[in-house]
């Protein structure tokens, strides 16, 4: 006789989903330390958000009272272009040629969420796609999906790291898997690959030195000395997904074609889109994760790839 869990993992499969495993609802006590010192030595840099809700990040219960179990959903995004190495074309991370993974996860989740409402009457359930405060790695390990590498995304056996998480938080009672285990071993080339030396140690990330959080969330300038390291890269980084060992082995083109690329996107032409307006910037990345650059970030990440000084600070300095 199935089990309605085994229903609700097939029904995630029927959807798209990659991967689903399932975790109990309880305090991340251990995960929750790791980000408190985290926090505690400024390596959230500009991104607030991730200190706050520490009490909810470190308990779902906090979200969601009377939550039991905890659905985490991964879907393999890979597209196996290689990024292009030609002077004059830039780099966006693999996640970003498609379209906007929010979208895509969401309503495939809210599918399972509204199945999950039929078969347990009265339950209540709360989707995350990389939104609120939900420790998404942390879940996605325990229910067994990956295990955290060095580089600190998630890596499964069957897919790499290439994966977008989303969590299901709900009262329903579901039987839990087992956690999944560390692959990593001696390897420590995700650490040596990176230009910035953003992976600090083992498992742990300064995201003021890391390309993904320069070219996507910093707002303003960036310090002379990183900008000789972007290694072309205007919006995200894969230089540490690429090296993998697990993603050169095991990585295989996604069957979502939402995530197909993008025209253009794979290695866009840096001189014509320097020139790109607000307006076209509006219209080309519609529906896209790059519109969370802003125009004015990206046009900045052009520039510093392209090694073209900024025209608001030359014109600031000009007047000095």
């Amino acid at each position: 006789m199935e089990t309605l869990t085994s229903q609700l993992k097939a029904q995630a499969l029927l959807l798209g989903f990659d991967k689903v495993g399932i975790a109990r609802a309880e305090a991340l006590s251990e995960e929750a330390l790791h980000l408190r010192e985290w926090i505690a030595r400024g390596y959230q840099a500009s991104m607030q958000w991730m200190a706050d809700a520490l009490q909810k990040r470190g308990d779902p219960r906090e979200i969601l009272p009377g939550a039991r179990s905890v659905v985490s959903l991964a879907m393999n995004y890979f597209s196996d272009t290689p990024h292009p190495e030609t002077p004059g074309s830039g780099k966006i991370s693999r996640y970003a040629w498609g379209d906007d993974y929010h979208d895509i996860l969401s309503s495939r989740a809210e599918k399972l969420c509204a199945w999950l409402a039929r078969e347990v009457p009265g339950s209540a359930s709360k989707l995350y796609v990389d939104t609120g405060p939900v420790m998404e790695k942390a879940w996605a390990a325990r229910s067994g999906i990956g295990w955290l590498g060095k580089h600190t995304n998630i890596i499964t056996t069957d897919y790499g790291s290439w994966v977008f998480l989303a969590e299901i938080l709900t009262t329903a009672e579901l039987e839990t898997d087992t956690a999944a285990t560390d692959h990593c071993g001696s390897c420590t080339l995700c650490i040596e690959a990176c230009p910035t030396g953003a992976i600090v140690k083992p498992y742990l990330v300064d995201s003021n030195l890391c390309l993904s959080y320069l070219t996507i969330e910093h707002r303003g300038t960036v310090t002379e000395g990183l900008k000789g390291k972007y290694e072309g890269w205007i919006y995200g980084c894969d230089i540490c997904q690429d090296v993998c060992p697990w993603n050169v082995k095991f990585a295989r083109p996604s069957r979502e074609q939402g995530f197909a690329p993008r025209p253009g996107s794979e290695a866009p032409d840096l001189q014509a889109w320097l020139h790109m307006d607000r307006a076209q910037f509006s219209e080309r990345f519609r529906k896209s994760p790059v519109k969370r650059a802003k125009w004015e970030g990206l046009l900045r990440n052009i520039r510093i790839v392209l090694g073209i000084a900024d025209p608001a600070r030359s014109s600031e300095s000009s007047h000095h």
